[in-house]
């Protein structure tokens, strides 16, 4: 499978601490990756450094095998890299409607706008009937459908999502995933940085293990998901602490 995003050798800092220790990591075309790890261990900020926000001290971001460390967020969402914040991020004050046309800012197809528009109503049908609602009226699970949409309306390729079941109903949280998982099904990528590390390996490919800012644990899913080191990590009261 050949690789749409790829993490080669990155060290990042915050000022003088360092965050990433040569991380390495690769999402292919097609798959559902998943990057998991306690707090602190450098997950949110591997987002920040695929959406440019944060350029990595050495090592390399590549795209299809091409380095794009020194290209602007707005070039790496034309390239087809979309987010889903965490915790959502959504402008409270704009109408669902007006959110969703965000995601579509930098594109100027009007007809096919339209269409995509249709298509993320199609697909999350409680957004059609609050168009017109101010984003911030939703509810949380609501808000994370419409972040999720929001990503749709840039046609991604791919569409990195940080942790997006956080603070979510367990009704909710079953949406999502399988949302998820019906985007994968279409042909989406989808990098998902999570804590809760059984539901995102029910659903992924492949997954990463992030301790203090190295990869402790990488394979497939179900493999991690079978392997003793993350049920005692996850299921007992020291997240992370015996890996």
């Amino acid at each position: 499978m050949a690789a749409l995003m790829t993490f080669q050798s990155i060290d990042s800092f915050y000022g003088p601490v360092q965050v990433h220790f040569g991380l390495s990591l690769e999402v292919g075309a097609g798959e559902v990756v998943c990057l998991l790890g306690g707090n602190a261990s450098g997950k949110s900020t591997a987002m920040k450094v695929i959406l440019g926000l944060l350029k990595p001290r050495s090592g390399e971001l590549l795209w299809e095998g091409r380095p794009i460390n020194g290209l602007a967020t707005h070039e790496r969402i034309l390239l087809g890299i979309a987010s889903v914040p965490e915790a959502r991020r959504i402008f409270p004050e704009m109408s669902v409607e007006e959110n969703l046309l965000m995601g579509s800012y930098l594109r100027s197809d009007r007809a096919e706008i339209r269409r995509d528009l249709e298509r993320s109503l199609q697909l999350f049908p409680r957004l059609r009937e609050r168009l017109r609602q101010a984003g911030g009226t939703l509810s949380g699970g609501e808000q994370q459908m419409l972040a999720i949409a929001r990503a749709l309306m840039s046609r991604p390729r791919l569409v990195c999502m940080d942790e997006p079941t956080m603070g979510l109903s367990p009704l909710y949280v079953e949406k999502v995933l399988e949302t998820i998982q019906g985007l994968n099904r279409e042909g989406l990528s989808v990098f998902m940085v999570e804590q809760n590390a059984h539901q995102a390996l029910a659903i992924a490919h492949r997954g990463y293990v992030l301790q203090s800012g190295r990869l402790v644990l990488q394979g497939p899913a179900e493999e991690l998901l079978n392997d003793p080191r993350i049920r005692d990590a996850y299921l007992g009261g020291d997240q992370m602490a015996g890996i």
